[in-house]
């Protein structure tokens, strides 16, 4: 187990490394500058005056040397300024990571228990007209970009029913009580969560429903019955267990996208989140923030697939850690 960590956490390191000359590359080449963005926004800047901040903030010296100073920097823990907020990068990602994580985590957890059953149901009778009615659903889910689900949100329960806020985190004042403060936030959540939990539930409804078809066709399905175990038993006791195992290695590899995948959403509805901050970032050329935004993104998405392993070995007793990191 010890060396299955241990791999694990190199190669970890390795693609985090990787990642970061990848993304400082392509931020560098980007067109423009910060130094651009502040002759525009000040007519009485001269060139000579651009120079010497191009060579204050080390923009004058090639790409790969900017970067081994940024790498130098990082691994004593100094992940540099946001150029838009004037403060260190930490400072700023922090708070919006866990902004991310709330509303990621709940709709995450709303696309399980709303898929799982789903998907139960429809393998039951594959073909039926349930299993029809919910691979239609499906099939609406999956191809509806999130984008134009947002805005179609937004304009049903916001604008034209006046329901919920289109957008932001809302403002909970100094005197509010748990409960006040709890019910701005979930009013200020809704559309964003049911957003990005109807984008995760067909994927994951479908899933389930191959995963059940597949359990209910088995052997021990027919051994179960004919020693006279109850449907039901049958279902949750043994096919429902057998067909865990590779949803829940898809949940757990789905999580980090599902982390990554929410800038579209936080952007649409002005949820102040990570992926929100590197948008803005990369708009403004906020080089150090859309670099360790991007990175964050990036571990998400390890985490991710750790948690994967270990939820297959947790589920399926014949997977072993202890031999490598794909075991």
């Amino acid at each position: 187990m010890g060396r299955w960590v241990a791999a694990r956490a190199a190669g970890a390191l390795a693609t985090l490394l990787l990642m970061s000359v990848v993304v400082f590359g392509l931020i560098g080449l980007m067109p423009g500058d910060p130094v651009d963005l502040m002759v525009a926004g000040d007519p009485n800047m001269t060139s000579a005056d651009a120079a010497r901040l191009r060579a204050l903030y080390g923009l004058d010296r090639p790409l790969h040397e900017r970067y081994l100073a940024w790498a130098g920097k990082a691994l004593q823990g100094e992940l540099g300024f946001s150029r838009s907020f004037g403060r260190p990068v930490l400072e700023i990602l922090w708070p919006r990571l866990g902004n991310t994580l709330l509303l990621a985590g709940l709709a995450f957890a709303i696309a399980i228990v709303v898929a799982l059953p789903l998907g139960m149901l429809a393998a039951r009778r594959p073909g039926g007209r349930v299993d029809y009615l919910v691979n239609l659903a499906c099939f609406a889910g999956v191809s509806a970009p999130p984008f134009w689900l947002a805005l179609l949100m937004i304009t049903l329960f916001a604008v034209a029913l006046g329901w919920l806020p289109a957008g932001g985190m809302g403002d909970v004042p100094t005197q509010a009580s748990w409960s006040d403060a709890a019910l701005i936030r979930a009013r200020h959540l809704a559309l964003p969560v049911a957003t990005l939990a109807l984008v995760q539930i067909g994927h994951y409804t479908r899933f389930m429903r191959a995963a059940m078809i597949e359990a209910l066709r088995q052997d021990f399905m027919r051994t179960a019955r004919a020693k006279g175990v109850s449907e039901a038993r049958a279902v949750w006791d043994h096919a429902f267990a057998n067909a865990l195992a590779p949803v829940l290695t898809v949940l757990a590899l789905s999580f980090g996208g599902l982390f990554s995948g929410a800038l579209i959403t936080e952007t649409m509805f002005a949820w102040p989140g990570t992926g929100k901050a590197i948008y803005q970032a990369i708009l403004e050329n906020d080089f150090n923030l859309a670099l360790v935004g991007l990175l964050i993104a990036t571990l998400a998405t390890l985490l991710g697939n750790l948690l994967a392993d270990l939820a297959q070995a947790w589920v399926d007793p014949r997977v072993s850690l202890t031999a490598g990191p794909g075991a």
